[in-house]
């Protein structure tokens, strides 16, 4: 096996066959403009090099064979065939070349269009030859090479499926720290230290129950799921962004940190300013892990504060975990936007009744049955109220007061736990019994 990194044009220079074994061309636009808009940034910020990943390669009489890399050397050819005819002449795309089937056609002809009107209204022509000498100079890719198909076949397994894959978590840790352009090295040593002292199983385990529905159920859209490939809504805001909304909240951060830092917040008689909120995009870098530092203990200060009696909050079967987690969700989610002092015994109760009903009048809960809940679409009980959306559109917490939530016959009740905890729950829920609440 022989391994080096090469830049795009020498790699595009070999001898570079597709092998009839290989998956047709399938990479949406999506896909396609987010390694154009990497790309772009680096070259506007002058990086001296972009690392598109590893290329593994079969030789075979004088051939070279992609077993893995193929999306991507057959995007980025895709888009260097985008530049005028005259500035890529040198340049050998024989991927293009080849016959394909029609599956990878039509991904290669919508690629096509996309990426050459991104090239034609986005790029200016002063930088177009500047760009394309960065993409095929500064694009870069770990070159592995083997002799033997066998050996490639087990190399790609290694690399693809046998080998442990990346957390979600772990892959932004990985974006937000390139992004971390301008602060020093003993910085970033410091807050990835905070964010490595964490136990990584609880983080995953919070993004996927925790932060991510937080951010997706305000919104009324699906927080399940949470993988690699949804993890967009966490890459926040570019430094380099300069539309109005990036800038207006990248000042905002900035005169926090400022208001903060100078001890500002000694003049109001109040504790610093929280500068994070779940309804309002983060900001790539240092900021992103300060938000997921924030959010985490916040969820672990409410949980110790207000969950930590199994009595009130079982946790002893999958449908009350479930549960647990969306009272724990919710309180986090009204706190994040009024702040504790708003949480009142009365509303605790309130949104305990509105988590808790859900559990009375299912025999079983799952991970769908809360979601759907959640966003106002579950027809057993309190259908429409969807909360998270409804306290994202509040001005003051008193708002909150004013919604009547479903009550529950006791004939609708199907859970049947042990008897102490249905009784509180019965009451603290507002079950009727015979027309009145026990």
């Amino acid at each position: 096996m022989k391994a080096n990194i090469i830049c795009l044009e020498d790699l595009l220079d070999l001898d570079l066959h597709i092998p009839t074994y290989q998956r047709a061309y399938r990479w949406s636009a999506d896909s396609a403009l987010t390694l154009f808009n990497d790309i772009y940034s680096s070259y506007e910020k002058q990086a001296e090099e972009y690392r598109i990943g590893t290329v593994i390669l079969h030789q075979e009489n004088g051939n070279l064979y992609i077993v893995d890399g193929q999306q991507r050397i057959t995007t980025l050819s895709i888009l260097l065939y985008c530049f005028p005819e005259n500035c890529r002449s040198e340049i050998k795309l024989s991927l293009l070349e080849a016959t394909v089937s029609s599956l990878s056609y039509k991904a290669i002809e919508n690629n096509y269009k996309v990426l050459k009107e991104k090239l034609k209204y986005h790029i200016s022509s002063e930088k177009l030859s500047g760009f394309l000498k960065y993409i095929i100079e500064k694009c870069t890719v770990v070159k592995i090479v083997v002799d033997k198909e066998q050996e490639a076949f087990q190399f790609f397994d290694s690399q693809n499926s046998r080998g442990k894959e990346l957390e979600p978590h772990d892959l932004l840790k990985s974006y937000h720290l390139r992004e971390m352009v301008n602060e020093t090295e003993d910085y970033k040593v410091s807050i990835i230290k905070k964010w490595e002292d964490l136990d990584q199983k609880k983080l995953a385990y919070f993004f996927y129950h925790n932060l991510y529905p937080l951010v997706r159920w305000h919104k009324r859209e699906t927080g399940l799921y949470y993988s690699a490939r949804n993890i967009k809504i966490f890459k926040g805001l570019k430094q380099n962004q300069n539309y109005n909304f990036t800038v207006y909240h990248k000042a905002a951060n900035l005169y926090i940190e400022h208001f903060n830092d100078v001890n500002m917040y000694e003049l109001t008689g109040n504790k610093k300013i929280n500068q994070f909120q779940l309804t309002y995009p983060l900001i790539a870098g240092k900021r992103f892990f300060l938000y997921v530092l924030h959010y985490y203990n916040l969820s672990a200060e409410i949980e110790k504060k207000y969950l930590s009696d199994n009595k009130y909050t079982p946790s002893s079967g999958a449908g009350e975990i479930y549960v647990r987690n969306l009272f724990l969700n919710i309180l986090v989610f009204f706190v994040d936007r009024f702040g504790f002092a708003s949480l009142t015994d009365y509303r605790i109760d309130k949104f305990y009744k509105w988590c808790y009903s859900l559990r009375l009048v299912m025999h079983s809960v799952y991970p769908e049955t809360v979601n759907k809940y959640a966003i106002g679409k579950h027809d057993r009980i309190n259908l429409g109220k969807a909360l998270f959306n409804q306290v994202s559109e509040m001005q003051s917490p008193e708002e909150f007061d004013s919604i009547i939530l479903d009550s529950i016959p006791s004939e609708n009740i199907k859970w049947r736990p042990e008897q102490d905890k249905m009784k509180e729950m019965k009451e603290r829920c507002g079950v009727e019994q015979n027309g009145t609440a026990d």
